[in-house]
């Protein structure tokens, strides 16, 4: 079942945030910060939201929608920033619902469209993005 994380459940969903930046080599991970920083998405921020998925009582996976605007399409669109499966419960397709979900929120709060990276060697995950249709960008991506 998929929640939107507010300030009742975000610190059962802290330790899947922390799995997720290990997953990535993120240095210093800090649970405070994570709680300040995720705390400000929710349900009917004008920011974006935090799910997860429940099963058998736990959170088991997670994903963020962050709000923007595109200038090339003038519209706004849903970045879906986060998003994480806990090992064991990988291949049983709550990735795909939760984009899903993430998908048809960013609708519902005026989104064009819902866009996303991942590494290029995540191939696993660029796998279930082509079988929900999503058409990868030939735009490369930069940071500063």
């Amino acid at each position: 079942m998929i929640e939107a994380i507010d300030t009742g459940n975000i610190d059962e969903v802290l330790p899947l945030i922390r799995k997720y930046q290990a997953f990535y080599k993120v240095a210093n991970i800090d649970d405070n910060k994570n709680k300040e920083f995720f705390s400000q998405f929710g349900y009917s921020s004008s920011k974006g939201c935090l799910f997860a998925y429940r099963l058998d009582g736990q959170f088991v996976a997670f994903a963020t929608v962050y709000f923007s605007y595109a200038s090339s399409i003038t519209s706004k669109i849903g970045i879906l920033n986060d998003l994480y499966t806990s090992k064991p419960y990988r291949l049983q397709g709550l990735g795909r619902q939760l984009i899903q979900h993430c998908e048809t929120y960013a609708k519902e709060n005026g989104a064009l469209r819902l866009q996303w990276v991942t590494a290029p060697s995540n191939e696993a995950a660029k796998s279930v993005y082509r079988s929900l249709g999503a058409k990868q960008s030939s735009w490369e991506f930069f940071t500063l």
